[in-house]
C-alpha cells in the first residue's frame, strides 16, 4: 500500500513557481554573460557566469523540492529572498524604483508563501 501526499497547498505552489522563474532567469544571464566574454574580461566574465548558473541552478533545485515535500529546500530559498530584499533596497530612487519594486514585492510574495501555515504542515517532517 502506497501513501499518498495530500496536495501542495496555493501558497507552496505560488512561491515554488515564483522561485523556479528567478532560478530560470538567473541561469539565462548566466548564459548571456558567458556569451559574451571578451578577451579584456574574461576571468570576470566565466566567474559571474559560474556563479550566477550555480546560484540559479540551486534555486530551480531547491523550488523542486519544496514541491515533493522536501523541507531542505525552503532554507535557500529564504537565503534567496533575503539577498533580494536587500538587493531591492539598494535599487530605490529614480530610474530603478519600479525594479526595487518589482524585486522586493516579489521575494515578499514567495516569503509570504513558504511561510503560510499550510505551506509549513506541508513541509513538516510530520513530528510534533
Amino acid at each position: 500500500m502506497t501513501l499518498r501526499r495530500a496536495p501542495n497547498p496555493a501558497p507552496l505552489i505560488v512561491a515554488a513557481s515564483l522561485v523556479a522563474i528567478e532560478g530560470l532567469l538567473l541561469v539565462g544571464y548566466a548564459v548571456l554573460e558567458l556569451a559574451s566574454v571578451s578577451s579584456d574580461r574574461v576571468a570576470v566574465a566565466v566567474t559571474t557566469g559560474v556563479f550566477f548558473a550555480a546560484y540559479g541552478v540551486l534555486l530551480l533545485a531547491s523550488a523542486r523540492a519544496i514541491t515533493r515535500g522536501e523541507s531542505w529546500g525552503r532554507s535557500p530559498i529564504v537565503l534567496a529572498q533575503l539577498i533580494q530584499l536587500g538587493v531591492a533596497w539598494s535599487f530605490r530612487g529614480a530610474d530603478t524604483t519600479l525594479v526595487a519594486l518589482t524585486l522586493a514585492v516579489v521575494a515578499l510574495v514567495v516569503l509570504a508563501g513558504l511561510f503560510a501555515p499550510s505551506s509549513i504542515d506541508a513541509l513538516s517532517d510530520g513530528e510534533e
